[in-house]
């Protein structure tokens, strides 16, 4: 139904962004990536997966086309709905899950809060063969990660815990997800590095 949104870049959250277009706001859901990559800009066009399920609509927003066809492989594979999928693609890079699938390396997969071992095992075997067809890496924007800015128009670990909590996390995994993280990491991370260390604690 939508192929792309492209209009104001309203807000833009760890977990969401709201674009505007034609007088109409758009509330998208994206991944960590797609967060990082789009920053604050004034304008931004987003690549859509449209998702229905019963009296639920979700749009699911990525910077390009190649994150979007990995998302859809991931989310093929039966145990991976949409959410589980973008959470996914929140905790490992793109190039991390395409060489993941194709040397068969189930527990960088398995790293991935709430993908068991059974789960990571169907990834690696469904999606091998497809994914060797797809350019998703290599000369695409996926790997254009740059620092990374500091949020400091609120608390970096409450925009955490409240992003980790959109991605279906109960306050209290929330809130200790992030303790280890900063027990390990420290405190001086981005809102995007806090929230990618909690979804692979476990």
């Amino acid at each position: 139904m939508y192929e792309y949104i492209s209009g104001k870049l309203v807000r833009k959250e760890p977990t969401f962004a709201i674009i505007e277009t034609g007088g109409i706001g758009y509330h998208i859901r994206i991944s960590l990536q797609t967060s990082a990559n789009i920053g604050q800009k004034e304008f931004c066009k987003l690549y859509i997966y449209f998702h229905v399920r019963e009296a639920e609509q979700t749009l699911y927003g990525f910077e390009n086309q190649e994150e979007r066809a990995l998302f859809l492989l991931l989310i093929s594979i039966s145990g991976i709905g949409p959410n589980t999928g973008l959470m996914i693609l929140s905790s490992l890079s793109p190039s991390e899950i395409k060489e993941a699938i194709l040397s068969g390396d189930a527990k960088l997969i398995q790293s991935v809060k709430g993908i068991g071992a059974k789960t990571a095992q169907r990834v690696i075997l469904e999606l091998k063969d497809k994914i060797q067809k797809l350019e998703i890496l290599g000369t695409s924007n996926l790997e254009n990660q740059t620092t990374i800015p500091k949020n400091s128009s609120k608390s970096i670990r409450s925009e955490a815990l409240e992003a980790l909590m959109m991605l279906g996390f109960t306050k209290s995994i929330a809130e200790k997800s992030l303790n280890m993280v900063a027990k390990k990491h420290g405190e001086n991370l981005s809102v995007e590095e806090m929230i990618r260390f909690a979804l692979k604690t476990k």
